[in-house]
Formats: C-alpha cells, sequence, structure tokens
C-alpha cells in the first residue's frame, strides 16, 4: 500500500490532500517556475529505504531552502510515470528508477537534465545519466534464516545452494524487480560466468526459475520481501543491503553467502512535464555530494555513489558492506548499457512468465 509523508515541521496535512489542492489551485501551486514555494513530490520504495532517503537527502535540502518542502509516496512505477506523462497530469517531480529505464526512456517520460558542478570522476560508472542521477548502489546478497539452517557446516554456501532443493528444502524469496538480480542468478547458478552474462539469456534463466518455482515467492517489491524474510515465510532470499541490514538491526538471525552478488546502482529520476523541474534538479545534485551519500551509506548499508564519501559504518553496516572485508566472494556490476536497450522487452518477458 502507498504511504505519504509531508517533510515539514508542524505540518498534519496528508500527501493526498497537498496533491488535490496543487490540482485545484492551477498550473501555478508548488510550481518553481511561479516563484515562492515549492513542492517536491518525492516517489521510492517506501519502508526503511524511503525513511532514510528522507533523513539522508530531504531533510538537509529542505532545511538550506526552506521554500522547499516534500511529499513522499510509494510505491515507484514507471508505469505510473507514462500515465501522467501520457495524460498531461504530471503530479510526480522525482522518482526512484532503474538507470537504464530512465535512459530507455531519456526525453520521452524523463526530463534530460544538466549537472554542469558534477565532475564524473567524481562517482562511480554509470552513476550520472542524461536522464538520472545515482543516489546510491545496492547490492543483493544471497542470504538465509540460520533458525533454519543453524550449522554453518551444513547451510547454503554458493548461489547454486538457493536452487538445489533436494539438499536444501524450505521456501525460498526473490524481488521481481530487474534490478535486484532476478535474471543474473539463475544463470550464475547455472554455471555461466561471471564475465560472461551479458548479453543477458533470458530464456536461460527463466528456465532455471523453473526448477524452484513452487518453493519460491517472487515478492513484488523489497518491502514485501523483507517482511518474508522477518516473519520467516522464506528461509533463503536474494534481498538488497538496505534491507538485510535493516533485518540485522532487527536483531533477526540471518547470514549472508557472500558467492558471487549482483551490485546494481538505484537512480532518481525526473519525470517529463513536471512544473518543478529547476527545483528537483538542483536537489538532485545537492544530494551526490559527498556528505548525503556518506549519510544515506550509514543508514542502509548501500554503496556509495561518489567516491570522496567517507561513511562510518555501523557493525551491522559493515555485515553488508559488498566492496568490504566481508566480502569474500565476487561481484557482479549490472550492465546498464544492455538493460537500457533491451529494459522494455525484458520487462515483457520476465511479467508474462511470472502471470503464466
Amino acid at each position: 500500500m502507498a504511504r505519504s509523508r509531508t517533510v515539514l515541521a508542524g505540518a498534519g496535512l496528508t500527501a493526498a490532500a497537498l496533491l488535490l489542492a496543487a490540482c485545484g489551485a492551477g498550473g501555478d501551486a508548488g510550481s518553481d517556475a511561479a516563484g515562492g514555494a515549492v513542492r517536491l513530490t518525492y516517489v521510492s520504495y517506501g519502508g526503511s529505504g524511503q525513511d532514510a532517503q528522507i533523513k539522508a537527502f530531504q531533510e538537509p535540502y529542505a532545511a538550506a531552502h526552506p521554500d522547499v518542502t516534500f511529499v513522499n509516496s510509494s510505491p515507484a512505477d514507471i508505469a505510473q510515470v507514462k500515465a501522467q506523462v501520457t495524460s498531461g497530469v504530471v503530479q510526480w517531480d522525482v522518482v526512484s528508477v532503474a538507470p537504464a529505464a530512465a535512459t530507455q526512456h531519456c526525453g520521452t517520460l524523463f526530463e534530460k537534465l544538466s549537472f554542469p558542478d558534477l565532475k564524473a570522476d567524481d562517482f562511480v560508472a554509470k552513476a550520472i545519466g542524461e536522464c538520472y542521477v545515482g543516489n546510491f548502489g545496492n547490492a543483493s546478497p544471497f542470504a538465509y534464516n540460520a533458525d533454519k539452517y543453524p550449522d554453518p557446516a551444513k547451510a547454503p554456501q554458493t548461489i547454486e545452494d538457493f536452487f538445489d532443493t533436494a539438499k536444501f528444502p524450505g521456501k525460498r524469496g526473490v524481488i521481481t524487480n530487474l534490478q535486484n538480480g532476478i535474471l543474473e542468478y539463475p544463470l550464475l547458478a547455472d554455471g555461466v560466468a561471471p564475465d560472461k552474462l551479458y548479453p543477458l539469456d533470458v530464456d536461460r534463466a527463466l528456465k532455471k526459475w523453473d526448477t524452484v518455482r513452487k518453493d519460491t515467492i517472487f515478492a513484488p517489491n523489497v518491502g514485501a520481501l523483507q517482511q518474508a524474510a522477518s516473519s520467516g515465510q522464506v528461509d533463503m532470499f536474494l534481498l538488497s543491503d538496505s534491507r538485510l541490514i535493516a533485518l540485522l538491526n532487527e536483531k533477526k538471525n540471518i547470514k549472508i553467502v557472500w558467492d558471487t552478488t549482483v551490485v546494481s546502482v538505484n537512480a532518481l529520476a525526473v519525470p517529463l512535464g513536471t512544473k518543478n523541474k529547476e527545483t528537483a534538479q538542483d536537489f538532485l545534485q545537492s544530494l551526490v555530494q559527498p556528505e548525503p551519500v556518506a549519510k544515506i551509506t550509514e543508514m542502509l548499508g548501500t554503496v556509495p555513489v561518489n567516491l570522496k564519501a567517507k561513511p562510518n559504518l555501523t557493525d551491522n553496516g559493515k555485515l553488508v558492506e559488498a566492496y568490504g572485508p566481508v566480502n569474500t566472494g565476487e561481484t557482479v556490476v549490472q550492465d546498464v548499457d544492455w538493460y537500457a536497450q533491451n529494459w522494455d522487452a525484458v520487462t515483457t518477458k520476465l511479467t508474462n512468465w511470472l502471470v503464466g
């Protein structure tokens, strides 16, 4: 269920009321083109991840820009962006999106952006695009419930074990979002070398999923899988670092398997036609500075996109640090260029398989 929140001290308005007010007040309401107060509608994936983005990104920006407030909603959905752009009624200003999706729809669903003060050398590869800015990197390691597999010597140790229901019976969990490795992991488990993954053999990946389909929960988002893991509905799962740290902070007895881990860049984009492009663009440029990048990394255990960020990780943060000493395996960084050319087609094929 979507949730909404306004980052404004003492405000008691709901996001729905604010959106209705904006629509009823005419084109100048909340528009940076009109001058005065600006209200940015920020849409992400909810839960602890969005809570951290509010604290690390929005609150500092609102403090430095008293004329700017934020309305928060979830979940982010490119289909909703398309519906708003097509109808000419764009109500979202900043949206979480895969870099590949923003690239494929650059100039058609998302605004082209300009960040003259950002230097490419300060960032990880593909962190800054023509129509997006990366807010953090996500690793989605293989983890399991250690109450289900208490003996480390007999517990899962490789990604192949995730797909071995004979040796490791139990319920699996994976997120259907392409950014969380749903296509890479089955190929890795099926023997494809990490450096030979792309171009992805989607049919082979889905065929591998067929072998464990009846034993797997295909969660629609990170929050749903986090809840399933927290409640013991799944025994092993492929879940992002930002949600694994939340489970660790809840003192859940989970263990991470550092075999081969898929890493992707999470991004923010601006829907085409927003009346608040200039403010949204300035906000995006602010949140990839070293300080907010360090803060979001500390809160979520994610991969910092700004190479100058110096996060001070908690003990649990170090346990999910994909590029830290805890990771004794390999990492695979998703190929943004390949996905940008194939995003819609792959999304359609995966969706058809899921409902088939």
